[in-house]
């Protein structure tokens, strides 16, 4: 019996062993940085979540690839991150040297206001994504309205950028969509500007990411001067599971549905992306890279002594969830495009 196997070995180890060179042959390389300075964009002034991992990740490349002359951050804020995108799609070389990481909600702006969003997410490559990202809507300790339901009966301010960021479109959602009595005051440069503004009990409540809130407000949301009343995205966030998502606000199914459209970003989160028509193999290289780095104990280990959550999804998975986006019903599309203009 044992001569019979040792004779099946032999047959197959000729071709055993070359397929395995092929195999490692065929491995994608990163010669293609060598000696080059990789930049990583920012759509996002410095100081919120999006600049928080786009350091993150300029950080973590610096620690790994070695052949690389420079990772540097490059913030090119405005619009609420969309002149980035439009860069990054229209403008960036294709040679994998420029990545970003950009708001989760540009595959929405793509089919909610085409005239704006002139890209095609669906061209753009995704490497991957280090944490998904709900919105948390976070009220002064002494605001008049203190839950979901008092915000229905009477006024509350909301700060926000402008009408195409999120910090507008989701309470505008609510309002239209929920009933909720907001009254929007747009115009701060950025997440920091407005949230000093709820500090100074200048607004009521204003929408920002959570993966932000738990770093820059950490001490007021412990001590209770900062409250999270309402979430987005598709399930709640571990570290606020009594908090409602918007969705479960509203009875209405076809409500529910707008509101699932626009929460779909959250599972893209703070992720990394290329822009389109770059060679193959180098998007398997950096997306290899992203899943080696993500699962490095160092890396976790940067990552946890910045506050900063690391729950990874691989590029290939973040690459569907925003073809889905991109994909949903036009009827729901135009349902959120109506109702985000608050």
């Amino acid at each position: 019996m044992f001569s019979g196997t040792a004779n099946w070995l032999r047959t197959i180890s000729p071709l055993f062993f070359f397929s395995a060179v092929c195999a490692a042959q065929a491995q994608p390389s990163g010669d293609f940085l060598k000696g080059q300075t990789v930049r990583v964009m920012v759509g996002h002034p410095p100081g919120g979540s999006y600049d928080f991992y786009a350091r993150l990740a300029a950080d973590m490349l610096k620690a790994n690839l070695p052949q690389a002359a420079a990772v540097i951050v490059e913030n090119k804020p405005g619009g609420g991150g969309l002149i980035a995108t439009s860069y990054l799609y229209n403008q960036a070389p294709r040679d994998g040297t420029v990545l970003a990481v950009l708001p989760e909600t540009i595959g929405n702006t793509q089919v909610l206001e085409p005239e704006i969003g002139k890209w095609k997410v669906q061209e753009m490559n995704y490497i991957g994504s280090f944490s998904p990202v709900n919105t948390a809507f976070v009220r002064r300790k002494n605001s008049p309205s203190k839950t979901p339901e008092d915000m229905k009966k009477q006024e509350t301010i909301v700060g926000c950028t402008g009408t195409t960021a999120q910090s507008f479109q989701y309470p505008a959602l609510l309002k239209v969509l929920g009933g909720f009595k907001f009254k929007m005051i747009c115009g701060y440069p950025g997440a920091g500007e407005y949230s000093i503004a709820l500090e100074r009990g200048e607004i009521d409540l204003v929408s920002s990411a959570w993966n932000s809130w738990r770093v820059t407000h950490a001490k007021q949301l412990k001590e209770g001067d900062l409250v999270a009343v309402i979430q987005t995205g598709l399930k709640r966030n571990h570290e606020l599971p009594d908090v409602p998502l918007m969705q479960e606000l509203v009875d209405d199914p076809t409500a529910k549905k707008v509101m699932e459209f626009a929460s779909a970003g959250a599972m893209i989160g703070r992720a990394l992306v290329a822009p389109p028509r770059i060679p193959e193999e180098r998007i398997a290289y950096l997306r290899a890279l992203f899943d080696k780095m993500v699962a490095d104990p160092a890396m976790k280990e940067m990552a946890a002594k910045r506050g900063l959550e690391l729950e990874p999804t691989p590029g290939t998975v973040v690459q569907s969830y925003s073809d889905a986006i991109v994909k949903t019903p036009p009827e729901i599309v135009e349902k959120a495009a109506l109702a985000f203009k608050g």
